[in-house]
């Protein structure tokens, strides 16, 4: 199973997303802000963080930048979330260094869908 770092200020989206890891079998983690987060992810070494965009602090872009600056976080697969789907934002996303990018609300099934999806890229 992954090593899973989940970084949303939701209660309810952080509760939901707690619930299928568990389930699932995954080792995670949660913050609540971005604030931090780069010095957490480079504690941790996750398989995959599940980044939401919009966040207290420093906003998921930012987030992602900096882990594509860091050469020990650059193998780390980040799955961005976010309540605005737009098109501008989703390649924003994968321009900063994404590897995937889900809309809010989604169902569980689509969300394991798209883990597995972007985990998989690490196996080939």
């Amino acid at each position: 199973m992954a090593r899973i770092m989940v970084i949303e200020d939701e209660d309810n989206i952080a509760l939901a997303l707690d619930f299928l890891l568990t389930r699932d079998g995954h080792e995670h983690m949660r913050l609540a802000t971005g604030e931090g987060a780069t010095s957490a992810l480079r504690e941790m070494r996750p398989d995959l963080v599940l980044l939401d965009i919009m966040l207290p602090g420093v906003s998921g872009y930012q987030i992602v930048q900096e882990m594509r600056a860091d050469p020990g976080l650059l193998d780390v697969r980040v799955l961005m979330m976010t309540a605005r789907g737009s098109v501008m934002e989703r390649r924003k996303g994968l321009a900063l260094g994404a590897d995937g990018f889900i809309a809010k609300p989604f169902e569980l099934a689509e969300l394991r869908a798209e883990m597995a999806r972007v985990l998989d890229i690490e196996k080939c």
